[in-house]
């Protein structure tokens, strides 16, 4: 499993989000407080971000534990953004080392996150293969079960799904071949858009001003709530929107239930 977050609000540096909380995405690193599969998120982490401008997005990523980039504090402390997502990766047994393995991974204007696992790496995944054609599969950003994961989901968001409609609908497909644990995140710098299914994530919401999504809360303050288990979330520094992702052999699409506009 991993560990990730997503912020979309006023431009603030990475550090603010990644190093400094007590309890955030650097210390979850080796003592996450609610990860309910594995303890520590040593195989490769990374940054992406937006600058004003520039919709595609810039990244930093390496292969080994965060607390051993000396680097990091300093560009983390310097480099502001308005939105981010981060990750901390624990690698599924059998797939590829490596920073191309880390998180966050790109396409176009989308950065993605996989806090889950494709049991059975990587001869359990030939039917999930099968639903790619062949130069998606040569095209792999890793040999892991998190590029194969987000080439299904980049593939519906190439073909102009929105946000939603394609991560419910990578969900149903996996679910439907694996036994797989699928919290996923993705941003396009405008929208955060997240799964559930099978660990925790959280959400803040200052309304009008910031969202922070994140598989734990980074300190104890006020304002985090939690995501209901198989739930897809949609958010904006306006709104959050939760509501159930339906059966795996079900092809309705997710009705919304609760709609947050709380600070």
């Amino acid at each position: 499993m991993c560990r990730h977050l997503a912020y979309l609000g006023p431009a603030v540096p990475l550090a603010e989000l990644v190093l400094d909380p007590p309890y955030g995405l650097y210390r979850q690193s080796w003592a996450p407080r609610l990860q309910r599969y594995g303890t520590v998120n040593a195989d490769g982490f990374g940054l992406g971000w937006y600058a004003d401008g520039d919709p595609l997005p810039a990244r930093y990523r390496q292969a080994g534990p965060i607390w051993a980039d000396e680097n990091l504090p300093d560009l983390a402390r310097v480099v502001r953004s308005r939105a981010v997502l981060a990750a901390v990766r624990s690698a599924t047994a059998g797939t590829a080392p490596g920073a191309a393995a880390a998180a966050p991974y790109a396409d176009g204007d989308w950065l993605f996150s996989h806090n889950g696992v494709l049991p059975g790496w990587p001869a359990a995944s030939g039917e999930l293969a099968a639903l790619l054609p062949p130069a998606d599969l040569l095209g792999l950003a890793a040999g892991c079960d998190s590029a194969l994961v987000w080439a299904l989901l980049a593939r519906r968001l190439r073909a102009g799904k929105d946000p939603g409609e394609a991560l419910a609908g990578t969900v149903r497909d996996i679910v439907r071949h694996a036994d797989a644990r699928l919290n996923l995140l993705i941003t396009d710098g405008r929208l955060i858009a997240a799964t559930t299914w099978g660990d925790t994530l959280f959400h803040r919401l200052e309304l009008g001003h910031s969202v922070l999504v994140a598989s734990e809360p980074g300190d104890d303050g006020p304002g985090w709530v939690p995501v209901p288990d198989r739930s897809l979330l949609l958010a904006t520094p306006d709104a959050v929107t939760v509501c159930p992702l339906p059966s795996p052999f079900a092809d309705r699409a997710p009705t919304p239930i609760r709609r947050d506009h709380q600070p």
